[in-house]
């Protein structure tokens, strides 16, 4: 009785130190070169934490959150003091000109100071997306310190399917993962319309298809960058809302996330 009882608090007090370790890990997601507004609302929508709609990252949020992390939004330009809290930076689709009136781009000195942080012990998430609904030029300041570069194509476009037939999701599966954590019982992705990376070291790829790499990553000093050419795992294509059920974004969304809070930083 005594060593059950001796196990099931062991259990527990794993269970809580997990959960404390992750609990202080704050997400801080980029709004600022990120920073589209609603016509419909005039407030600030597409990839932030707080749009509930297709269109938002609420969902990929909300499990962060249910593994004890903490959510921050970062709507100045990146610097040495407004990353020092966070442990993990994501920055997604950078604005294009066509997106937002006046677009921040990205520069060497903004680049600068989020690589140190990375090599510090950051870990950053690039998402970007196709060259027409990107801004690749700019924002390759801060890829090549990592030895990676987006470039301006369009790959896993969706064929359109024929009148009275349902969306053909299929044309923008990857099937053929590699052995990774990010893909750890997943057989079936969907990324749609996606810029290729090109990488040197110490950019590495994660994910290729026809010699073109979808998903990238670095260790760069203490620190880790993942890279993928799409916003990916956005309300609209996490799970179910349109995706057809062999698809497994919301698996990929989870290993995801522990892959993420698993770093020591």
């Amino acid at each position: 009785m005594k060593s059950m009882k001796f196990k099931l608090v062991s259990i527990v007090l794993a269970s809580f130190c997990v959960t404390t370790t992750f609990a202080q890990k704050k997400i801080m997601l980029d709004n600022f070169y990120n920073n589209e507004i609603s016509s419909k609302t005039g407030n600030p929508f597409h990839y932030i934490w707080e749009d509930k709609a297709l269109s938002g990252f609420s969902e990929l949020g909300d499990l962060f959150q249910a593994q004890g992390a903490m959510l921050a939004t970062l709507k100045a330009k990146p610097t040495k003091a407004n990353l020092k809290s966070a442990n993990v930076f994501i920055i997604v689709d950078p604005d294009t000109k066509l997106e937002t009136a006046h677009p921040n781009f990205m520069d060497k000195k903004a680049a600068d100071a989020i690589a140190n942080w990375v090599k510090k012990g950051g870990i950053l998430l690039m998402l970007t997306n196709d060259g027409k609904n990107s801004e690749l030029e700019n924002f390759n300041i801060l890829a090549a310190k990592f030895g990676m570069k987006f470039n301006n194509v369009l790959l896993h476009p969706e064929i359109k399917a024929e009148a009275g037939m349902p969306r053909n999701y299929n044309s923008c599966a990857s099937i053929n993962l590699p052995n990774h954590p990010l893909f750890q019982g997943v057989n079936k992705i969907f990324l749609k319309e996606v810029s290729s990376i090109s990488c040197q070291s110490p950019a590495k790829a994660v994910l290729e298809e026809n010699g073109q790499v979808l998903i990238a990553e670095a260790k760069f000093g203490k620190g880790y960058v993942l890279a993928v050419g799409d916003p990916w795992l956005y309300n609209e294509y996490i799970d179910h809302a349109h995706l057809t059920t062999d698809f497994e974004n919301l698996k990929a969304a989870r290993n995801l996330v522990h892959l993420i809070l698993s770093f020591k930083k």
